[in-house]
């Protein structure tokens, strides 16, 4: 069923509902299935290309798009560069609609992900039963709509007839209106003390620190943790704070460190066939070359990182994630990246850039504390704000292009 489907139900069942909420106006459920049926959207062969900066305007567009089962893909400018960049034969969208979207770009150049329409609304029945949003939510969603994190987010909203707030960048000035929100990791403690009004907050990824969990839920927000990627979609939630679990009707194997799923929610690939970490084998199976902790069927998913980003030092292979992990746990630490640099004995130095007011005895402390040798940083890089994608997560690759721009922690 077509995203644009559920709004024309909801516009009919409830006109006067406020559907969208952005920088420049409000749109009620009846406005914007007027909108969307009014849009002349002319078939063709690869994805609709929409590049509009108003997010209310961006997704009606998206939406016009769905309903004439043509697949919408919503762009910036930086992202236009990079369809231009790509081979004239497109990934053929579904043939029964679909929709396109870009991964975050944390450990390198951001991808155009094409979807069944299917592998998105199939899910959303199961995410109002963990996460308890419905129609009488106000959802924020603060971040751009180019990603797929935020426009599944603003899709299911309006599948579940919930008041999208779509400032279409980081922001959260509609924090005190909104009822539940979207995050990735480090902005979990950004959001308290939390307003009244809000009781849920959905965080997408794998790195959640157990003690923010517990401070957020100390305070009355209730947190909806999940793990899986832009290509898989869901693979993994934590309702109760008890370890992430296989989300319904998904599949989990971890094959030789690497976590494999079968689901009916993986994407079809990539835009133009551009080439990327999703690996597929002839059982239906998939990956993007995550690591995780052996696994049992019906146990806890404990994933280490990404696959693409580990650290390749003197023979040993080091997860950065699991360096991070530590780090983060220092007094005074917001967060922490480490990355490989060049070294013409070992392959590569680990190297760690920290974020906030921290002494570099502190952090080797910890290490030697927590960490095997091999995985202890050889370099100590400070910022005062790390580089962050459009969702929020830290720039990887960025920060390792420009390593040695940060200041050395001696």
């Amino acid at each position: 069923m077509a995203v644009a489907a559920h709004v024309l139900e909801h516009a009919a069942r409830d006109p006067g509902r406020v559907a969208l909420v952005g920088p420049e106006e409000e749109v009620t459920y009846a406005e914007l299935a007027e909108r969307i049926k009014a849009r002349d959207v002319r078939a063709t062969a690869g994805p609709a290309v929409i590049s509009v900066k108003d997010p209310v305007a961006a997704l009606t567009q998206a939406l016009a798009a769905d309903l004439a089962g043509i697949t919408p893909l919503v762009c910036d400018e930086r992202a236009a560069h990079l369809l231009a960049d790509l081979p004239p034969a497109p990934l053929a969208p579904p043939a029964e609609g679909g929709w396109a979207c870009f991964t975050s770009g944390s450990t390198g150049r951001p991808r155009a992900v094409v979807r069944s329409r299917a592998s998105w609304t199939g899910s959303f029945r199961h995410l109002d039963r963990l996460s308890g949003i419905g129609g009488e939510d106000v959802v924020l969603i603060p971040g751009p709509l180019i990603t797929s994190l935020y426009a599944f987010a603003a899709a299911h909203a309006l599948g579940a007839g919930a008041t999208a707030i779509v400032p279409g960048r980081w922001s959260l000035e509609y924090l005190d209106a909104a009822t539940a929100v979207h995050l990735v990791p480090h902005q979990l403690q950004q959001v308290l003390p939390k307003p009244a009004s809000l009781r849920v907050a959905l965080v997408g990824g794998a790195a959640l620190d157990p003690a923010a969990r517990e401070r957020a839920e100390a305070g009355g927000l209730r947190v909806l943790a999940y793990y899986g990627s832009s290509e898989l979609s869901f693979v993994a939630a934590d309702a109760d704070g008890t370890g992430m679990r296989a989300f319904p009707e998904v599949e989990i194997e971890v094959r030789a460190g690497e976590v494999w799923v079968r689901s009916p929610w993986v994407a079809d690939g990539y835009l133009a066939g551009a080439p990327g970490p999703l690996r597929r084998d002839a059982a239906g199976w998939a990956t993007v070359g995550d690591l995780a902790e052996p696994y049992r069927p019906g146990g806890v998913l404990r994933v280490r990182g990404r696959g693409d980003g580990a650290i390749q030092t003197g023979g040993a292979t080091v997860v950065p994630e699991d360096v991070e992990a530590v780090l983060r746990r220092v007094p005074g630490v917001a967060d922490a990246v480490v990355v490989g640099a060049p070294h013409p004995d070992l392959g590569a130095l680990v190297c760690a850039v920290v974020e906030g007011p921290v002494r570099r005895a502190d952090l080797e402390a910890a290490a030697r504390a927590g960490l095997d040798r091999v995985q202890r940083p050889r370099r100590w890089y400070a910022a005062d704000a790390l580089p962050r994608t459009p969702t929020g997560k830290p720039a990887r690759a960025l920060i390792a292009e420009t390593l040695t721009g940060f200041r050395r922690l001696v």
